[in-house]
């Protein structure tokens, strides 16, 4: 199926009427239903004339703004309120107005509330006057407040107070758009209540702005991204320099997914501070308005907006898997016919549905493929194996996507070597309110960076892949029949060396569920994909069955864990740093428990101690640390409710005091759910894993004698990979541990190894391993704590108490007993497998070494005193003996006459 090109935002286009006030849609900003990506430049700041107008003559405006029209300019940024004959021109030229209110920002302005009320009321009267003009693109309530007066008066302080002009703007024109223009240097600023982000960014080199406005695209979130300011002052560079990084810069921005990009300026005429700037030029035309090269630099760029796509871009085939999902697939087939993409096919495979989902298909023309249902996974291999593109894209038939979505994740591909590449996912507005709070609630389809650009897990509502590197890696794991398909096909790409790249325009819309049924199935059915995987990528979860994620998490709905430390801004020495960022505290183990399914557990296990007060009155002491935890994990489902945006515009403060209620309410539930989908499906903190027979956990030594010659890490691989082969979980040492491999079973039981080489020339080594059975402070102190309380209790004739705690303890000591003999089994079973070659020996306990070296062996070791244990191994040619007396070996030649002596010293 081909689609042509957008031709919507071509600057050929006759249209003469602004549509409908513009209003952001997810990562960019629409009027009515077209897209419109602001091509700007900005206008000012200008000699004030005798009347006091900041703007040149009405005729030379109206000059600028039909060149700036016949050059694809289709917007312009002020930096004073305009006058209203300047707008009715923009609105002539069909140019919109980005209109700067400007104040005393340069001086600490909070420190005299005389001032901050006057800049209220100035910052109403600017948007008073020109309220509900069509061409006005939106309001800048600041332009970079200098970095040392954030830090004179705190960033919160300064978050408020562009918050209150925000709400002061709103006030006056309740439908305009909002935004501040921030600048790197006060990055860590929370604006995310405003409508959009704006930046000034100048860079002038090509990868750092990519880096930097990947960084931005993810500081943004879900809403759009705008470059307030970008150039290049042609005074330094040359004129010829400025239009060859315009050009660049314009095509970084938008590729990088920006909603829309101001070059400064349109010309060298500037004046600030009360004179004229004359030691700079940045003007795409100079002071008497003839064009710089940089005019037509611009204008190709910008007629290339968004991307330029190649007449030999790749053939995507996108796959929509279905099962019963009528109800929304119109949504997304209606989407997918409206890509603007030139060379894509849609593959629908009908996963057995029982609805109308297969008709629904056939109205819209695409490729329909029947199959009996067998499950999510099992439907997106039969969709790869009959793509006929060399990518293959997948969005769920309860989504729908961008128009402009198959251009960007094609411009990634086509610019990079990434294997899969995955974009956000945002709920559409208008699913209803039940809807809009799970949108905001956690247990969401959510992305995870390990960077700015390369992901770890991409959400299989919106992932695409080469094709080739998917049937490198067999497709989709069929065992994932519902979810946790995408984090396993993740996990494998990444596992083959290749990266996951992360498109923020590559946007698709995603339908929350719309019910608290539908929600908890939702998250019961996460808890059993989380069992599966953790089943398959044991390495990848922690003892308490928890994904250990590398990366960062980004999305709506997170559950915040509670904040005992703020987070710090990064300043530089005396605040000189360029580019300031926020530093996370990161939690510690009491705020990570509460984040925790288990959490609940907790809870009912106070609540039992509780009950168990009735009969013994003492126990009551666990009552107020059962409100603890309850009040602990209420306040932290509030604190992470509060801190979610929901639209404020025509809601009223009940709304969204109930909503926010939901929220909250919300993040108790999903813990819950997802815990009993874990437990049902097998992933508790109880679980056992490896299973190799169970070893008496104690310390003992064994060793390998090798004539393949191997490096310290090659045999340590080895050693992980038959570990891994026992079933048993896996954790490599850190740079501070003495010990190599740690070797888990369970919750309680564990051994650690840690290895030696010696090596005795000609490749021949002597690899000795040591088996150390560990045990925490935890899987002490819990039994004693309760045989403690246990004694008491029989003491005050509470025996059912104290026959209940003491068999509880007693079960613990021989839980712990017996995962420590099981993980012990594995260690020592794996480090028996290991061979180099099929010369290799591992060292084994016997009855007599005699005998063995009687069996033909033609060398005997001479005893050194180091070894502990009574062990032998032969080798072609050789033995290494090990004794209880400290010995180890040390070849030398053996005749029969010493075999006999050894014989009858025996």
């Amino acid at each position: 199926m081909n689609a042509p090109l957008a031709t919507e935002l071509s600057v050929s286009s006759s249209i003469r009427e602004l549509p409908n006030r513009p209003h952001v849609r997810g990562k960019f900003i629409f009027a009515g239903e077209q897209k419109i990506y602001f091509r700007g430049v900005t206008y000012g700041t200008f000699r004030p004339a005798a009347d006091g107008d900041h703007f040149p003559a009405p005729e030379i405006v109206a000059r600028d703004f039909a060149e700036m029209t016949a050059n694809n300019i289709n917007a312009v940024r002020t930096y004073t309120v305009p006058p209203p004959w300047l707008l009715d021109l923009a609105h002539e030229n069909c140019l919109r107005v980005m209109v700067g209110l400007p104040w005393e920002q340069h001086i600490t302005f909070l420190d005299d509330p005389e001032r901050t009320r006057a800049i209220e009321q100035r910052v109403r009267a600017g948007v008073k006057a020109c309220a509900r003009h069509p061409a006005i693109l939106c309001f800048a309530v600041g332009n970079e407040i200098p970095s040392p007066i954030v830090r004179w008066h705190g960033a919160r302080r300064v978050e408020r107070f562009i918050k209150r002009l925000y709400r002061a703007v709103k006030v006056e024109d309740p439908d305009a758009l909002v935004t501040y223009v921030n600048y790197p240097t006060t990055e860590y600023l929370n604006l995310s209540f405003l409508d959009f982000l704006c930046f000034n960014v100048f860079l002038e080199n090509r990868s750092g702005l990519e880096a930097y406005l990947a960084r931005l695209q993810n500081l943004a979130g879900e809403k759009p991204l705008v470059l307030a300011e970008m150039g290049l002052d042609s005074r330094r560079n040359g004129e010829g320099k400025q239009a060859k990084t315009l050009g660049w810069q314009i095509d970084t921005a938008f590729g990088s997914g920006c909603a829309g990009a101001f070059v400064f300026s349109w010309t060298d005429e500037w004046f600030r501070g009360g004179s004229d700037i004359e030691d700079w030029d940045f003007g795409l035309t100079r002071r008497d308005r003839s064009p710089k090269p940089a005019l037509a630099a611009v204008s190709a760029a910008f007629a290339s907006v968004p991307i330029a796509i190649s007449a030999h871009c790749p053939r995507i085939s996108v796959v929509v898997c279905s099962y019963n999902g009528a109800r929304t697939i119109r949504d997304c087939f209606a989407g997918l016919r409206n890509l603007q993409y030139p060379n894509y096919e849609v593959i629908v495979v009908n996963d057995g549905s029982k609805d109308r989902t297969a008709c629904i298909t056939g109205e819209y023309g695409f490729r329909l493929i029947n199959t009996e249902n067998c499950g999510l996974s099992s439907a997106r291999n039969t969709g790869a194996q009959a793509a006929t593109g060399e990518i293959v894209a997948y969005i769920d038939d309860d989504a729908y996507p961008d128009p402009h979505w198959l251009t960007y994740l094609a411009s990634t591909f086509m610019t990079t070597s990434y294997a899969a590449v995955g974009g956000p996912n945002i709920a559409p507005p208008g699913d209803g309110a039940i809807a809009e709070c799970v949108a905001h609630a956690p247990g969401g389809p959510v992305h995870v960076l390990l960077n700015d650009r390369n992901a770890e897990h991409i959400p299989g509502c919106n992932m695409a892949f080469r094709k080739s590197a998917l049937m490198e890696i067999g497709g989709f794991d069929p065992r994932f029949r519902a979810a946790g398909d995408d984090v396993d096909v993740c996990w494998r790409i990444l596992e083959q060396g290749w990266k996951i790249g992360f498109n923020p325009a590559a946007m698709v819309w995603h339908h929350r569920r719309n019910s608290l049924r539908a929600y908890w199935k939702q998250q019961k059915g996460y808890g059993k994909a989380e069992a599966l995987l953790e089943a398959k990528w044991p390495e990848k979860y922690n003892v308490g069955g928890h994904v250990t994620w590398g990366g960062r998490i980004y999305g709506n709905g997170l559950t915040r864990a509670l904040g005992f430390r703020r987070p710090r801004i990064y300043q530089g020495s005396w605040g000189s740093a360029p580019f300031q960022s926020i530093c996370e505290p990161a939690s510690n183990s009491f705020t990570s428990l509460l984040l925790m399914p288990e959490w609940y557990l907790l809870m009912f296990a106070l609540a039992v101690v509780c009950v168990l007060g009735f009969l013994w009155r003492p126990l009551f002491v666990a009552v107020p640390l059962m409100l603890v935890a309850v009040t602990a994990v209420v306040v932290q489902a509030i604190q992470s409710a509060l801190r979610e945006r929901l639209a404020e515009h025509g809601r009223r403060r009940v709304a969204r005091t109930l909503s926010f209620g939901l929220i909250a309410v919300l993040h108790l539930v999903q813990p819950l759910a997802r815990l009993v989908g874990r437990v049902r499906s097998g992933l508790t903190m109880w679980r056992r894993r490896g299973h190799a027979s169970m070893s008496w956990p104690r310390s003992r030594e064994m060793a390998l004698w090798s004539e393949h010659w191997q490096s310290a890490t090659q045999w340590l691989e080895r050693c992980e990979e038959r570990l891994r082969s026992q079933g048993a979980v896996v954790r490599r040492g850190g740079n501070l541990d003495t010990w190599d491999l740690e070797v888990r079973s369970a919750l309680f039981g564990r051994v650690r190894i840690r290895s030696a080489i010696e090596e005795h020339g000609a490749g021949k080594q002597l690899i000795r391993f040591q088996i150390v059975p560990t045990w925490s402070l935890m899987h002490w102190a819990l039994p004693i704590m309760l045989f403690s309380v246990a004694v008491p209790a029989a003491v005050n004739q509470a025996r059912a108490v104290s026959l209940i705690i003491a068999l509880l303890a007693t079960l613990l000591v021989a839980r712990t007993f017996q995962e420590s003999a099981v993980a012990t089994g594995v260690a020592l079973r794996a480090l028996r497998l290991m061979k180099a070659g099929p010369e290799d020996r591992v060292l084994s306990q016997v009855e007599s070494p005699i005998q063995s070296m009687a069996s033909g062996v033609m060398e005997s070791p001479s005893i050194a005193r180091t070894g502990r244990l009574t062990s032998l191994e032969v080798a072609p040619g050789k033995v290494v003996v090990e004794r209880k007396d400290h010995v180890r070996a040390q070849p030398r030649p053996l005749t029969a006459a010493a075999v006999q002596g050894q014989r009858s010293s025996r």
